[in-house]
């Protein structure tokens, strides 16, 4: 079963709390997303490490109940630049 836009917006708040999560469905088909995730806990961390994260807090859905995940994030200061 897909999954919806916002229980992956809940898992990653959850997991990064200061979190600004924006998400959209790609294909509008509910298995295809992008996300923008901005976290303090970011900072100083390079973007792979900022992914990690980010899939640690799916908790092991990518594949299954979330087919594809367009990932992008920044630290708040790192934003603009």
């Amino acid at each position: 079963m897909p999954m919806a836009a916002d229980e992956i917006a809940g898992l990653i708040k959850a997991a990064l709390p200061d979190a600004e999560v924006t998400i959209r469905d790609l294909a509008g088909d509910g298995d295809h997303y992008a996300a923008r995730v901005v976290s303090g806990a970011f900072a100083g961390m390079p973007r792979v490490r900022q992914h990690q994260l980010v899939y640690r807090a799916l908790g092991g859905r990518m594949g299954g109940e979330l087919h594809a995940l367009q990932l992008e994030t920044a630290a708040p200061q790192t934003e603009n630049e």
